[in-house]
């Protein structure tokens, strides 16, 4: 009996062990800073933080989407060594009543004005897509600022170069939801539900509007940044995604990058097309993580 009474204690010690587990931190969310100017009288874009760390990463967003494409990495940020710095480009999420060129100089100069407004001397910059290459000209433009670079499927140093035919198709991204959808579907290797398909497209449609889409497509399709970062020597991560369209796979890509800088780190996500802080969150934050830790001079 005393053996039966010890183990009725025993298993009742674990199952409380087991019950009292400490609960979930609590997710971080953005703290948000609407457009504003500085003391200079330059613009500050909206933007996000996250985190209180010592080393400041500034991450932009794609052509279809806003800060709110990268939320699904908030819970597995580490906010004790980085500080995050979400921003938005002129036309789009905090930044949408924002008017402005759309140029990759205008780009460069916002997001320099908004570090400088943030405290941030020295930083690493993350860009997706068309960001990449705003990522790119900022690394040309401020060498002695930008520690590392890394870019997420990115528009690469020649830009998106196309002929009028294609430009319009591009176009027409722009003007019709059946045209989106068959883009977002080409950029997942149309492995996606249409439910998925369509949280996507309402990121993108809630993101911006047709003038902001339009300054910018002019922007990553007509910008080439190829003289500026040749030879540069800072660290650049790439990250592909195997079931991306073949334009920013890594057998495309690699070539590009390689030739522009000399130090060059490649990474490719399996299961993860264009999307990937959408698709793989944890996984390419942790890329991007590992990468920024190990650049801290």
């Amino acid at each position: 009996m005393r053996q039966l009474l010890s183990r009725l204690v025993l298993g009742l010690g674990m199952l409380g062990a087991m019950t009292s587990a400490p609960a979930l931190a609590q997710e971080p969310k953005f703290t948000v800073a609407p457009p504003s100017a500085a003391a200079s009288g330059a613009a500050i874009v909206g933007h996000g933080v996250v985190g209180a760390g010592p080393e400041a990463i500034l991450v932009m967003h794609e052509w279809m989407g806003d800060h709110t494409n990268w939320a699904g990495l908030l819970p597995f940020l580490n906010g004790k060594a980085f500080t995050y710095v979400f921003a938005d480009l002129r036309g789009y999420g905090w930044s949408k009543g924002l008017a402005g060129a759309y140029s990759a100089d205008e780009a460069v100069a916002d997001m320099f004005a908004l570090m400088d407004h943030l405290g941030h001397a020295r930083f690493h910059v993350v860009g997706h897509s068309m960001s990449g290459l705003i990522a790119q000209a900022m690394a040309a433009k401020g060498k002695e600022r930008v520690k590392s670079l890394v870019v997420v499927t990115p528009v690469p140093p020649s830009g998106f170069k196309t002929d009028e035919a294609g430009f319009q198709r591009l176009v027409t991204v722009i003007d019709s939801d059946e045209a989106m959808r068959g883009a977002i579907k080409a950029r997942v290797a149309q492995r996606y539900t249409d439910s998925w398909v369509d949280y996507k497209l309402a990121i993108a449609r809630n993101a911006t509007g047709r003038e902001a889409m339009l300054g910018y497509l002019k922007m990553f399709t007509g910008t080439d940044v190829t003289a500026e970062v040749a030879g540069l020597e800072l660290p650049v991560l790439l990250v592909t995604g195997a079931d991306d369209i073949p334009f920013y796979q890594e057998a495309t890509e690699r070539p590009k990058f390689a030739q522009a800088y000399k130090a060059l780190t490649v990474e490719t996500i399996a299961n993860a097309g264009h999307y990937p802080m959408l698709q793989t969150p944890a996984l390419l934050l942790s890329l991007i993580e590992k990468f920024v830790a190990g650049q801290k001079s």
